[in-house]
Parts: structure tokens; C-alpha cells; sequence
């Protein structure tokens, strides 16, 4: 897989547009992001019709970022399974971007899904352990969450974060995913 550094893109981009996906919810889009990015979340990304939206530049290199490089990587590995190759990962993603203190759209301050699920996790965790009091089976729903967690280490895709990205807050208002 292709990758580029924030500042090559970026210089690339001064010298003719680039095109630049992000691929994070509409919620951390609407947060942070490259000024020169626009929206297209990873559960709803589908390769042929992103390429066949882009009007015949379909050879042209379609540039991925997402929050630091997971998720991009995966929409990268999509598109090539998809038959598109010339596809490039933003190494380090936004966070990287921001840190270059390259040029960056802000808005609502978001809780990043990174931050829910764990929030989530925790909280899941610890009603488990305070109902096992009551019933030593709520022992179970602890089980059930840190099997959850080792499964999205070992595979790198997380359900229940899959899950809390389909949330109402998770979602962009007033159609505000497009880039400027």
C-alpha cells in the first residue's frame, strides 16, 4: 500500500488540488480536519461508486486520511480489493496533519469514537462487576466486554465501535461533511 507524509500532500495540493478523503464518522470530521479533505465514513464507503463519482479521474491517486492511520489503511486495502490501486494512506492521519500544522478546518468540538468506546467498555465493565453482587452471572457481561476488546485488538475491527458510529451524535448536521 501507497502511503505520503502530511507535508508531501500537502505540498502537492498547493501545486494542483488533490483529491482527499476522510473516512472517519461525520461527527470527528466536523471537529478537525484538513482543510483540502472531504467526508466519506468507512461503513459507508463503497469503492466503485467513490470512483465513478470522480467524473473520469479515476487514475488520478485518491489520497485516504482518517484520525491517525487505522481506519484509512482500511478503506486503502477496500479500494485495492475493490480493483482500484492507485489509492495513498496519509501517514499518521489528522493527528499528524494538526502536528505538521498544515492548514485544518475546525468545528464542534466531538468526543472521537476512540473515546465513547471506551467509555462505553468501562462503563459496560463496571455495572458487571457492581450486578455480580447481586448475581454472580453478571460476571458475564465483563467476560463478554474484554472478549470484545481482544477480538478488536486481534482483528481490528471493533463492533461495538461500528455500533456507536450509527448514533444520532455521531452524525453530521445540517449536511455539514462536505470540505469548503
Amino acid at each position: 500500500m501507497q502511503s505520503i507524509s502530511p507535508k508531501q500532500l500537502c505540498e502537492l495540493n498547493n501545486q494542483s488540488p488533490v483529491d482527499l478523503i476522510d473516512v472517519r464518522t461525520p461527527a470527528e470530521f466536523g471537529d478537525t480536519r484538513a482543510t483540502c479533505a472531504r467526508n466519506v465514513p468507512l461503513d459507508v464507503l463503497d469503492p466503485r461508486s467513490l470512483m465513478a463519482a470522480r467524473n473520469g479521474d479515476a487514475q488520478r491517486p485518491l489520497y485516504v486520511i482518517c484520525k491517525s492511520g487505522s481506519r484509512s489503511s482500511q478503506a486503502c486495502k477496500k479500494m485495492i480489493d475493490a480493483g482500484f490501486s492507485n489509492v495513498v494512506n496519509v501517514d499518521g492521519g489528522t493527528n499528524a496533519w494538526v502536528a505538521a500544522g498544515l492548514p485544518v478546518t475546525r468545528g464542534k468540538k466531538a468526543i472521537s469514537i476512540d473515546r465513547q468506546m471506551r467509555m462505553l467498555a468501562g462503563t459496560i465493565a463496571l455495572l458487571g462487576i457492581a450486578l455480580s453482587y447481586v448475581d454472580p452471572l453478571f460476571l458475564g457481561l465483563t467476560a463478554f466486554v474484554g472478549a470484545g476488546l481482544v477480538f478488536a485488538g486481534l482483528t481490528d475491527y471493533c463492533p461495538m465501535m461500528h455500533m456507536l458510529s450509527k448514533m444520532p451524535w455521531n452524525q453530521a448536521k445540517d449536511g455539514g461533511s462536505c470540505a469548503v
